[in-house]
């Protein structure tokens, strides 16, 4: 059992490695893509519409004779970019006000559980539409309404695994000692949260991306002339019998994405039991 329990613990481990190779890789290709394809992705060739790929244009050109590697190279650096600050800016609030209802309990905790419930009604991509309509192709309005959708199940998260920690002995044991929230949040709380919050994160960010891109497919995302990964297959769409290469490359972009980050997320405990307090 023991050495099952090892070759289990491996397998999670170079998961997790082929995860961070492939966000690595996307990361390297959004960054240096377009110096290397030596193309403005905005600029418009109506001469070279649908060009197939050679050595002139790697991924051919679209309708409008735009580079296709250097809209690749723009969308996976505004899915990636966006994804994550929006993950990241949605965790910030989520944690701590998760882990200060556990903290205060009573009143604070049964308002911020309310607060959370009452978002988490509303569909997190209806959310996102909501703002998306307010202001139509704008990056703030979906960066923000990705955050509100985002930041419940940090709440919910970190509340859950705070409070084990914060009723176990240790704590007990170091406010008997006198010392303060910091010290405790610092030497307690967050070894605790780290793990559960890094899974939550990979899979906030997978989400984002896959929210970005629906709504870019159906056209209630960001605007053309805009390189976003569900905007270019939209695009790409009615060509695809004359010219594939348009719709193939960003949904295998887009699968390498969503699944670098789900198998970063594999192998930390996801669910807050298996904290150890």
């Amino acid at each position: 059992m023991r050495l099952l329990s090892v070759d289990a613990r491996r397998g999670l481990t170079r998961r997790r490695i082929v995860g961070l190779v492939l966000l690595a890789a996307v990361a390297l290709f959004a960054l240096v893509g377009p110096l290397l394809a030596g193309a403005d992705p905005r600029v418009q060739v109506l001469a070279d519409s649908l060009a197939r790929p050679g050595a002139a244009h790697w991924l051919g050109t679209d309708v409008l004779g735009r580079d296709g590697f250097a809209r690749l190279a723009a969308a996976a650096r505004l899915s990636l970019g966006l994804a994550l600050v929006a993950a990241l800016t949605a965790a910030v609030p989520g944690v701590l006000l998760g882990v200060w209802a556990a903290w205060r309990g009573g009143a604070v905790e049964r308002s911020l559980v309310l607060l959370a419930d009452a978002v988490l009604a509303v569909p997190g991509l209806l959310l996102v539409l909501l703002f998306a309509g307010i202001a139509p192709g704008r990056h703030w309005a979906l960066y923000v309404g990705l955050s509100l959708a985002l930041w419940v199940e940090y709440f919910r998260v970190a509340r859950a695994a705070a409070r084990p920690v914060l009723a176990g002995d240790a704590v007990q044991a170091s406010r008997l000692l006198g010392f303060g929230p910091v010290y405790l949040l610092r030497r307690h709380l967050l070894p605790a949260l780290a793990p559960v919050l890094g899974t939550l994160l990979a899979f906030s960010a997978a989400q984002a991306v896959l929210a970005l891109a629906a709504l870019g497919f159906v056209g209630v995302g960001l605007q053309p002339p805009t390189a976003e990964l569900g905007l270019m297959m939209t695009e790409s769409l009615p060509y695809y019998e004359e010219a594939p290469w348009l719709i193939v490359a960003p949904v295998a972009l887009l699968m390498l994405l969503v699944l670098g980050m789900m198998l970063l997320a594999d192998g930390t405990p996801a669910d807050p039991a298996e904290v150890p307090a």
